[in-house]
């Protein structure tokens, strides 16, 4: 390492332990630097290592034998169609696909935009980007045009890979048009744009641009992987940022190899062969982690489902994909649990599926609820285990470890509102405003003292600027995360939401997220959300915003009142609540995040940031309408 840090014992100890989880790699070069520091003043990992992230995840275990076991099982219970691929078959439609976009003249080094559905065609394009050293860029499917070339023009994407359209419980959504608005909009033209045709809608090929992806593929031979160094980057995911413009987190390939191995065995406890389902979507950072790469790495199969957790056709469809496909671990958001819990809040449905194989509930995303997390455990018997990470960290900062004392893998206690201990690597630290270490128990900044471990982000494309403004510069020699929280004497890391989720009522700070803690213990609530709203005598006060669980008989009014005086009696009388509306739905992102600042500029009146992200944009309709009827909002 070529700065001064190498004194430190702690610093070694990590580069020895990284060094030893880097022969577990199959490089093309091993790397003979394990730390070292880049023209940016950050960190690479591994930097001389050559590999290829594609070979890692399928030529691997065909050469190892196992090339005739399931690499990636596709559901789709909004087609009916299900699909099963081998690592041999999965490998031979990379490593054609790859020579599809060779022929496209995409090369090691080239941006490529991926908008597609979840589909295998999608989960191919990004492992072909892999084989041929090119960079994808994955952006969630039906996207706006506006955002999509947002994403193009900071991408420059030599080819963009796109399907015709999308599928949702009740309809269909073309792509096709949504690509060619983009496409018009932004400044950068891509040369080529290959469109896999869905049954389900045809679309319009332009000419001389637009390539149909099975003409091309039929015509295309398997190429083999090229070699890249470990810090070249494997991919550029889009994530929402502050000031609008999205910012562009870039994984490199090496240390995310490494960090994907490691996790898969000890975050997740999977062995080579063991089913693995992140019930996620590829164009998030979970399913660029744990649907795509790091299953196929660990030599697991991987689940790419398209549907949803209820209505697909009810609250029992993931316990039947769970079942059907013996799954061994399950990663979802709690938002996915909530909408289960609220369909079917007695469990009756999981009693209708074999669950014997699957072994641990991982959640993430958003904070695990101590009412959610009771309920999952309560209703399945199983380990259910929060654990957080970031876009930018690629996999977990902190979740439980697990034991493997009695053969087989187990997780130490957990405590209900925490996401576990941090994970070896991210050395997590409490921050006061002054950039002081706080006392156990006491509430502050979560940062991670540097470096970081391998699979972080690599930079902002393009950004360095930002990079370093948003997550460098605020306490030197930290990574911020830009969330609150608090160790306990145990060592249990709890995140609390957003630093900006700390409302100030009359000099009082006070955690939103606690209060949404409160809330959602009781036993109607389905999910909630606390915000803080302007006040001209205290500052901010804080509204709470309820959805009620199914078959719930009491009165919107006798609930609030309830609810208000339970967060009176649990955290106290400076913090009760403003009001406490009933409502239908709360404003999510795809993601299942909830999105309290767009609720605050709503009531506040101040101009809406509805975030591209958003799941359904009819709900901010439903919402204002209801403000402007209990006259929240300002006249």
């Amino acid at each position: 390492m070529n700065n001064d840090n190498t004194s430190k014992t702690g610093l070694i100890e990590d580069e020895k332990h990284w060094q030893s989880q880097a022969q577990l790699v199959n490089w093309f070069t091993n790397p003979t630097q394990t730390l070292s520091t880049n023209n940016i003043g950050w960190y690479d990992w591994f930097a001389d290592g050559e590999l290829n992230t594609s070979y890692l995840a399928l030529d691997y275990h065909i050469e190892q034998g196992r090339g005739e076991q399931t690499a990636l099982i596709y559901d789709s219970p909004v087609t009916g169609n299900k699909l099963t691929f081998s690592y041999l078959e999965l490998k031979e439609q990379v490593a054609k696909f790859a020579d599809v976009l060779r022929a496209q003249d995409v090369s090691k080094g080239d941006r490529v935009l991926i908008y597609m559905p979840m589909i295998p065609q999608a989960a191919i394009a990004m492992l072909a980007c892999a084989r041929l050293g090119a960079v994808h860029s994955v952006v969630f499917g039906g996207f706006a045009a506006n955002e999509l070339a947002v994403r193009i023009d900071d991408a420059k994407p030599k080819a963009v890979v796109s399907a015709s359209c999308g599928i949702e419980i009740s309809k269909v959504i073309p792509y096709k048009p949504l690509l060619d608005q983009a496409i018009d909009i932004a400044s950068h033209k891509p040369s080529n744009c290959i469109i896999y045709q869905r049954p389900e809608l045809e679309a319009s090929l332009v000419a001389g641009r637009d390539h149909n992806w099975q003409d091309l593929f039929d015509v295309a031979v398997e190429i083999p992987p090229v070699p890249v160094k470990s810090t070249d980057p494997l991919y550029i995911l889009y994530t929402s940022g502050t000031t609008g413009k999205p910012k562009g987190v870039v994984r490199d390939n090496g240390g995310h190899a490494v960090a994907m191995l490691y996790s898969m065995k000890n975050v997740y406890g999977m062995e080579t062969g063991d089913t693995f389902w992140a019930a996620s979507d590829v164009g998030w950072v979970v399913g660029h982690s744990y649907i795509v790469y790091a299953p196929l790495m660990a030599g697991c199969s991987t689940i790419l489902y398209e549907g949803k957790p209820i209505k697909t056709p009810d609250a029992g469809a993931f316990w039947r994909v769970c079942a059907e496909y013996k799954v061994n671990a399950l990663f979802s958001a709690p938002t996915a649990f909530r909408a289960i819990a609220k369909e079917d809040p007695d469990g009756k449905l999981i009693k209708d599926y074999d669950l014997s194989h699957l072994k641990r509930l991982y959640l993430a995303g958003e904070r695990l609820d101590p009412a959610t997390y009771y309920w999952l455990q309560e209703k399945t018997n199983l380990p259910v285990i929060d654990h957080w990470w970031q876009t930018e960290t690629g996999w977990a900062i902190a979740s439980t470890p697990l034991s493997k004392e009695t053969g087989e893998y187990q997780p130490l206690p957990t405590k209900a509102g925490s996401a576990g201990f941090p994970v070896k690597g991210f050395n997590v630290e409490i921050l006061d405003a002054q950039g002081k270490q706080v006392a156990a128990g006491q509430q502050g900044t979560v940062a991670i003292k540097l470096p970081m471990p391998p699979g972080c982000l690599a930079t902002i494309y393009n950004d360095v600027d930002r990079f370093q403004s948003g997550y460098l510069n605020a306490y030197p020699g930290y990574y911020v995360t830009g969330d609150g929280g608090f160790i306990d004497d145990d060592g249990y890391l709890f995140i609390m939401g957003r630093t900006d989720d700390v409302i100030n009522v009359a000099g009082h700070r006070l955690s939103t997220g606690e209060m949404e803690e409160v809330l959602a213990e009781h036993s109607a609530v389905a999910e909630c959300a606390v915000v803080g709203i302007h006040c001209e005598l205290k500052g901010q006060v804080p509204l709470g915003l309820v959805v009620i669980k199914n078959g719930i008989e009491a009165s919107d009014e006798a609930l609030a009142k309830e609810l208000k005086q339970k967060i009176r009696d649990d955290i106290g009388a400076i913090a009760s609540l403003k009001d406490l509306l009933i409502i239908e739905r709360l404003p999510k992102t795809r993601s299942g995040k909830i999105l309290r600042k767009t609720l605050r500029q709503m009531i506040d009146g101040q101009q809406i940031d509805i975030p591209s992200t958003i799941d359904d944009p009819e709900v901010i309709k439903e919402l204002s309408a209801k403000f402007k009827q209990d006259k929240l909002t300002p006249a």
